[in-house]
C-alpha cells in the first residue's frame, strides 16, 4: 500500500469514528440521532465540502463514511471515488433519498458499501453493523494474506540461505587452507546480504588488532586485507571483548563510531556487522559485513551471519586440528626414533643394573652394568637361577619381596646382597615393577653408601659416649665440689667436738654437733635434688588443689622475695585437682620463686598464676607431653629474662648463670625431674630484658583432696613393749650400728645381718621377728625386697619397712607394695625411724 493511503485504524476499545457528509443541517441531525442510537459512544464529524472531506479523511481516520448523493458543487460518487483511493478499507454507505435503483447498483459497483433511503433511516443501525463486519472480516483477510506472502517471502529466503550454508559446506569440506575456507564463506555470505563487503580476520587482543588475509568485495569497493587497528575506527573493540556481537545501521548514530565515522566511511564501512567468534581462551576471531550506505540489520540476518561465522570457526577449527595431529604424529614418531635410541644408549650405559626377569628365575636380558658391578659376563647372568647370587641371610626377605610382586605388588628401596665373581658381596637397591609375566629390574649399587653409614654411625656413637663422659664429669665435678664443702663442715665439726671432749669443755659441743647436723641436711637436700633430676627420687602423689597450696605458700614467699618486689597471686576459678607429692611441689615452687627474684635485682613483679590447660595431641607433640588434662602452675617475672641459649641448657644439673657461691644450678633441674617424674612437664617462655615465665604442668586427678592434717608437737621417741624384735639388714656397718643402738636404747630385741644371705639364715632360725627394717640395695645378688618375699614365704604376714638411699627405688617402684610394706628414704631422722618402727608394730 502507497505510503499517501489512509487506512482506518481500528483501535479495541476505542469509540468508532465516523465521518457523515451532508449539506443538510436537518438531515445531518437526524443522522446523528441514529447513529447515536445504533453506537452510543460514537464519535461522529459532520462536512459538506470536498477539502473539509478529504481533511477529516486524513486527520480522524474514520472507520465508516456516511454520504449524501447529491451534494452542492460537490457529488456522493466523487466523494466515494476520493474514499477508495485514501482509505480504500473504510466502509461507505449512501445515506440519499432521491438515490435510484440503478444508481444505487452502479454505486455498489464502484465500492459502495450500501445504501440507505433517507426515509428508511430505521435500517441505518444494521446496515452499518453489517458494513463494519464486513470491513473486519476484510481487513483479517488481507492481513492474514499479508502474512502468508511475508512468511512466502521469509520461507524462500531462509531456504535459500539454508541452501546456500549446504554448498557451503559442501565447498569449504575439502579445503586446507584456512583463508580459502573463509574467503568462500565471505563471498558466499556478501552476495546473500548483498552488501559491499563480507570477511573473515584473525584477533589479537592484547595489541587490539585484526590481520585479514583475504576478503569479498562488490565491484569498486576495495580490499581490507592487512592489519587494522580497532581503536581507529571507534570503541567497539571493547564489546567484542566480551563476545557481543557489534551491529549498527548508521556510524554517524552510534555511539561507539560516530567520533571515527568518516574514518568507517572512508572504507565503505558505514554499516557495519562484527560478529566476535570466540574459544575457551575468549575472543580469537571475527566475521565482518560492511556497506557504503546506511542499511538496517534485521535479527534473522544477524542469526544468519552467527551461523555462518560458527561455520567457518568450526571448519578452520577442524583443518588447523588436523594440522596439528599431523605434525603431532610427525613429532612422535620423530621422538619414538630419538627415545629409541635414548633406550638403547641409557641401558648401554646406565652404572644402574638393569634387567628383566622371567617366572622362573632367571634374567633374560641385562645391560652391561652387571659386568661392571658384579664381575659377571651378561651370559653367565642369564645362564644362572638369580637366588643363586642373593647372599643366604637375604634369601627369606627376597622371597618375601618375589611373591609379593608375583601378586602385582611393587618393589622401591628392597635392598639385599649379590655375590660377585670373586666371592664377595656387593649391597643392591632394587626397584622392581611387575608387567604380563616379566619383572623389569634396576638395582643400584649401596655398598659405598652402606660403609659410609656404618662408619657414620661409629661416630655418632663415639660422640654420645664422648658427650656422656662430659656430662658424668660435669655432674661428677658439681658433686665433688659442693659435698667436699658438706664433708668439710661434717669432719671441722667431728674434729672440734673430739678436741673440745679431750679438754673437758663438753658445753661447746652441742654448736658443732648443730654445724653437723646442718651440713647433713644439706647434704640430704642435694641428694634430694639430684634424685628429682633423675627422677629416682621416692614420690608420695595424692589430690592437690592447686590453689589452696599457692594460697597456703604465698605469705612465705612474700616474706621471701622482701619489699622491693611485688606479689600477685592469679588463681584461676574451678582450678582442677592434679596429682603431684604437695611437698615437692611445694619445693619446686619456691625454688622458681628464688630464681624469680634473683632475676630482679632492682625489683620489680612477680605473678604466680594457676589455669586449667586442655593438651590436644598436636600441642602435646610439641610439647613432650601425653594429650589430655592438666594444670598449669606458672611463675613469671619482669626481670633481665634469658637468651636462647640460656633456655636451651636452663635444665641441665650444675648449670647456672649466677656469681660463683650464688647458686648450685640443681634448681631448674629439679623442678623438670620432679614434673617429668609427675607425669607433667615444664615449660619456660623468656626473652632477654623481657622477663621469664615458667609454667609447670602436671595431670589432673579426678579424686576429691583429702582433708589438711592438723600439725601437732612431736611426742618423744615410744619405747616398745616386751619382746617386740626387730632385724636389721644394711651393708653399711656404721648406719646399721646406729640403727641397732637406737632400737636397743628404746627397749628392742634388735637382730642384724650384712647381706641377704646373713638374713635368710636369721629368718629361718625361728626365732620371734616382728618388724624387718632392710636397705633396698644389699651385696651378694640378693637385693631388699628379695629378702622381704622370701621372708614373706616363711613368715606370712611379716611386716617389712624398707630404707632406700636412691635408684634401688626402682626395685619398689617397678611393682605394687604388697600390704604391709612400707619405705622410708635415706638420709633419715633417727627419731622418725623410731616412731615409724613403733607404728609398724603397733599396726594391724
Amino acid at each position: 500500500m502507497n505510503d499517501d493511503v489512509v487506512e482506518a485504524e481500528v483501535d479495541a476499545g476505542a469509540p468508532l469514528r465516523i465521518l457523515i457528509l451532508e449539506d443538510s443541517r436537518f438531515d445531518a441531525e437526524l443522522l446523528l440521532e441514529a447513529v447515536h442510537l445504533a453506537q452510543p459512544e460514537a464519535r461522529a464529524t459532520v462536512v459538506n465540502t470536498e477539502a473539509d472531506f478529504l481533511g477529516a479523511l486524513a486527520r480522524d481516520r474514520p472507520q465508516l463514511i456516511l454520504s449524501d448523493f447529491e451534494l452542492p458543487g460537490f457529488s456522493g460518487g466523487h466523494a466515494l471515488d476520493l474514499a477508495r483511493r485514501t482509505a480504500p478499507g473504510v466502509p461507505f454507505i449512501f445515506v440519499s433519498g432521491v438515490i435510484g435503483e440503478d444508481n444505487a447498483v452502479e454505486l455498489l459497483k464502484r465500492g459502495a458499501t450500501d445504501y440507505v433511503s433517507k426515509g428508511r433511516l430505521a435500517r441505518l443501525p444494521l446496515v452499518m453493523e453489517r458494513a463494519l463486519a464486513e470491513a473486519g472480516d476484510r481487513r483479517a483477510r488481507d492481513t492474514a494474506q499479508r502474512r502468508l506472502a511475508a512468511a512466502n517471502v521469509a520461507f524462500d529466503q531462509a531456504e535459500r540461505r539454508r541452501v546456500a550454508l549446504i554448498e557451503l559446506g559442501d565447498r569449504i569440506r575439502d579445503l586446507d587452507e584456512p583463508s580459502e575456507i573463509a574467503f568462500i564463506a565471505s563471498e558466499m555470505l556478501g552476495g546473500m546480504l548483498e552488501v559491499d563487503r563480507a570477511g573473515y580476520g584473525l584477533v589479537d587482543k592484547s595489541a587490539e588488532t585484526i590481520t585479514i588475509e583475504r576478503d569479498w568485495c562488490a565491484p569498486g569497493v576495495a580490499s581490507l586485507a592487512g592489519r587494522l587497528n580497532f581503536r581507529d575506527y571507534g570503541s567497539y573493540i571493547d564489546d567484542l571483548r566480551r563476545g557481543i556481537t557489534v551491529a549498527f545501521a548508521d556510524a554517524r548514530d552510534d555511539l561507539r563510531t560516530r567520533d571515527n565515522a568518516s574514518a568507517l566511511e572512508a572504507i565503505n564501512a558505514r554499516a557495519v556487522v562484527n560478529m566476535p567468534l570466540t574459544e575457551r581462551e575468549g575472543l580469537v576471531g571475527l566475521l565482518y559485513l560492511n556497506h557504503g550506505a546506511v542499511r538496517p540489520w534485521s535479527a534473522d540476518e544477524l542469526d544468519y551471519v552467527r551461523e555462518v561465522g560458527e561455520r567457518i570457526r568450526t571448519a578452520i577449527a577442524r583443518r588447523e586440528a588436523q594440522m596439528e595431529l599431523q605434525a603431532l604424529a610427525a613429532s612422535l614418531e620423530r621422538q619414538v626414533e630419538e627415545r629409541t635410541r635414548e633406550r638403547d644408549r641409557t641401558w648401554a650405559l646406565s652404572q644402574d643394573l638393569l634387567g628383566v626377569a622371567n617366572r622362573d628365575g632367571f634374567f633374560e636380558s641385562v645391560n652391561p652394568a652387571w659386568e661392571t658391578v658384579l664381575g659377571w659376563t651378561r651370559e653367565e647372568i642369564r645362564g644362572t637361577p638369580f637366588r643363586e647370587l642373593v647372599h643366604p641371610d637375604d634369601l627369606a626377605a627376597t622371597d618375601v619381596e618375589l611373591r609379593r610382586l608375583a601378586e602385582g605388588g611393587r618393589t622401591g628401596g628392597f635392598e639385599n646382597r649379590y655375590r660377585t665373581r670373586d666371592g664377595s658381596y656387593r649391597w643392591l637397591s632394587w626397584s622392581a615393577v611387575p608387567d604380563d609375566g616379566l619383572l623389569y629390574t634396576v638395582a643400584r649399587d649401596i655398598t659405598q653408601q652402606k660403609e659410609r653409614a656404618a662408619e657414620l654411625e661409629s661416630a655418632r656413637e663415639q660422640l654420645r659416649q664422648s658427650q656422656k663422659l662430659e656430662a658424668v664429669g660435669q655432674l661428677t665435678g658439681g658433686l665433688a665440689h659442693d659435698f667436699n664443702n658438706l664433708l668439710a663442715a661434717i669432719s671441722g665439726s667431728l674434729e672440734l667436738m673430739r678436741r673440745k671432749g679431750f679438754e673437758g669443755r663438753a658445753t661447746e659441743l652441742d654448736r658443732y654437733v648443730g654445724v653437723a647436723q646442718g651440713a647433713v641436711k644439706r647434704a640430704s637436700s642435694l641428694t634430694h635434688r639430684l634424685l628429682a633430676f633423675s627422677r629416682r627420687q621416692t614420690l608420695e602423689p595424692k589430690p592437690i588443689n592447686a590453689n589452696r597450696l599457692v594460697g597456703g605458700m604465698e605469705e612465705l614467699v612474700r616474706r621471701t622475695m622482701g619489699p622491693q618486689i611485688e606479689l600477685e597471686v592469679v588463681a584461676a576459678v574451678g582450678v582442677w585437682n592434679v596429682h603431684a607429692d604437695p611437698s615437692q611441689l611445694e619445693s619446686a615452687l619456691l625454688n622458681l620463686c628464688i630464681n624469680a627474684r634473683d632475676a630482679m635485682p632492682e625489683g620489680g613483679r612477680l605473678t604466680i598464676e594457676t589455669a586449667n590447660r586442655w593438651v590436644d595431641e598436636r600441642t602435646a607433640a610439641g610439647r613432650d607431653l601425653a594429650p589430655g588434662q592438666y594444670v598449669s602452675v606458672s611463675v613469671s617475672d619482669t626481670g633481665v629474662g634469658m637468651s636462647p641459649n640460656v633456655v636451651a641448657r636452663a635444665f641441665d644439673p650444675f648449670y647456672t648463670t649466677k656469681p660463683i657461691g650464688m647458686g648450685t644450678g640443681l634448681g631448674l633441674s629439679m623442678v623438670y625431674g620432679f614434673a617429668k617424674q609427675s607425669g607433667g612437664q615444664v615449660r619456660i617462655y623468656s626473652e632477654p630484658g623481657q622477663g621469664t615465665m615458667v609454667s609447670i604442668y602436671l595431670p589432673r586427678d579426678l579424686r576429691d583432696v583429702e582433708p589438711e592434717e592438723r600439725r601437732t608437737l612431736q611426742p618423744p621417741s615410744p619405747r616398745a613393749h616386751q619382746g617386740d624384735t626387730v632385724l636389721v639388714v644394711d651393708d653399711e656397718a656404721a648406719l646399721r650400728m646406729l640403727i641397732v643402738e637406737v632400737m636397743q636404747g628404746l627397749g628392742y630385741t634388735t637382730l642384724e645381718a650384712g647381706d641377704g644371705a646373713e638374713a635368710l639364715r636369721v629368718l629361718q632360725s625361728g626365732e620371734r621377728i616382728d618388724l624387718l627394717v632392710s636397705d633396698v640395695g644389699l651385696p651378694g645378688g640378693m637385693n631388699g625386697r628379695q629378702v622381704a618375699d622370701a621372708a614373706r614365704t616363711a613368715r606370712p604376714g611379716l611386716k617389712v619397712l624398707f630404707i632406700t638411699g636412691y635408684a634401688e627405688n626402682a626395685v619398689l617402684s617397678h611393682g605394687h607394695l604388697d600390704p604391709g610394706m612400707h619405705v622410708m628414704s635415706k638420709p633419715f631422722e633417727l627419731e622418725v625411724l623410731a616412731r615409724r618402727v613403733k607404728e609398724l608394730i603397733e599396726s594391724e
